[in-house]
C-alpha cells in the first residue's frame, strides 16, 4: 500500500509540474538545455539538438526538430554562425512565429564578447567563425552573463514567473561563483601549460586558466589532420616537451594517438558538453586536466 501511494504521489507531482511549466525551451546545444533548467526549473519544458557527444557544427535537420522547434516559445542556441548549417532550416521549416527573432530567439554568443575573431569569411581557410570563436560555454564567467540574459528573456516570455526566475538566478550564482573559486583553486597548477589541441574547441577554457594552445592538428579549421601536419606537430612536442594533447569524442582519436604513440605525451580526451549538470561539466574537465597533468608532464 505505501509503495503504491509512493507511486501515485510521484504521477501527481509530476503532472502538476508539467502543469505549472510556461515556456517551451529548445535548446540547439546541451550546456544550453543544462542552463534553462537551472534557471526555469519548473516553468519550463526543455528540449536539445543534440547529445553531449554530438559535433554541434554537424547536425540534420531532422522532423523530430522540427517539430520541436514548431513548438517552441524560446530557442535558445549558441550563434556565433555555430549552426549556422542547420538552424536556419529548422526556423524556417518550422513556420513557428514564435521563434524566428527575439523575444523567442536568443543567442549564447550575442550576450558576451568572443575571442578569435577574425576577417576572413573564405572557406578556403577552413570553418573559420568571423564573429569569433563559438564555444564560449567553457568560460564559466561567460555562463554567468549568459546566465543572467536568459532570466531576463524568460521574464519577458512569461511575465508571471519573473520573480521565480530571478531567484533562481540568484539561487545559480551563488552555487556557481563558489564553485568557480573551487575550480580555479584545483587546477591553480595548470597555469602556464602548453598543450595541443585537435580543434579550437577549448580555446575558453585554456584562456581562463592560463593554459596555452601552441599547435593544433587540424591543418585548417574544421579539417582533418593530414600525415605531414602530424609530422610538424610532433617535432614540435618533441622539441618543446608537451604533454598533453586535448581532443573531444567527436574529433575522434586517431591524430592524437598518432602523435601520443610517437612522442610519449598523452591523448586526452575531454567532455564537452553535459545536458544535465553545468557544475558536472566543468567538475569532469578540471579533474582530467589536473590528473592528467600529474601523469604526463
Amino acid at each position: 500500500m505505501k509503495i503504491l501511494k509512493f507511486f501515485l504521489t510521484t504521477i501527481v507531482l509530476s503532472t502538476a509540474s508539467l502543469a505549472n511549466a510556461a515556456i517551451n525551451v529548445f535548446t540547439c546545444e546541451p550546456e544550453w538545455a543544462a542552463l534553462a533548467r537551472e534557471i526555469g526549473a519548473d516553468r519550463v519544458r526543455v528540449s536539445t539538438a543534440i547529445s553531449a557527444d554530438q559535433d554541434p557544427h554537424q547536425v540534420q535537420a531532422r522532423p523530430s526538430l522540427i517539430s520541436a522547434v514548431r513548438q517552441a516559445d524560446l530557442v535558445f542556441c549558441t550563434g556565433a554562425e555555430l549552426e549556422v548549417g542547420w538552424l536556419p532550416v529548422l526556423l524556417a521549416r518550422s513556420a513557428n512565429p514564435r521563434v524566428q527573432s527575439a523575444p523567442g530567439l536568443l543567442y549564447a554568443a550575442d550576450q558576451v564578447s568572443l575571442i578569435e575573431q577574425s576577417s576572413s569569411t573564405d572557406r578556403a581557410h577552413g570553418d573559420v567563425h568571423a564573429a569569433g570563436n563559438p564555444h564560449m560555454h567553457l568560460d564559466p564567467h561567460r555562463i554567468t552573463m549568459v546566465a543572467k540574459a536568459l532570466t531576463e528573456r524568460l521574464a519577458t516570455l512569461d511575465p508571471q514567473g519573473k520573480a521565480y526566475y530571478h531567484q533562481h538566478l540568484v539561487d545559480f550564482l551563488q552555487r556557481w561563483q563558489a564553485a568557480i573559486e573551487k575550480w580555479e583553486s584545483r587546477a591553480s597548477h595548470l597555469k602556464d601549460t602548453e598543450v595541443v589541441v585537435h580543434h579550437r574547441s577549448f580555446s575558453y577554457l585554456l584562456n581562463w586558466l592560463g593554459m596555452r594552445a601552441v599547435a593544433e592538428m587540424e591543418p585548417k579549421p574544421g579539417l582533418p589532420p593530414t600525415p605531414k601536419h602530424l609530422g610538424e606537430i610532433l617535432s614540435k612536442v618533441e622539441k618543446e616537451n608537451i604533454g598533453l594533447i586535448l581532443f573531444t569524442s567527436f574529433n575522434g582519436s586517431q591524430g592524437a594517438n598518432w602523435l601520443a604513440k610517437r612522442s610519449g605525451a598523452c591523448a586526452v580526451q575531454l567532455p564537452f558538453s553535459n545536458e544535465k549538470s553545468l557544475f558536472s561539466l566543468y567538475d569532469e574537465l578540471i579533474e582530467i586536466l589536473v590528473s592528467k597533468q600529474g601523469e604526463c608532464l
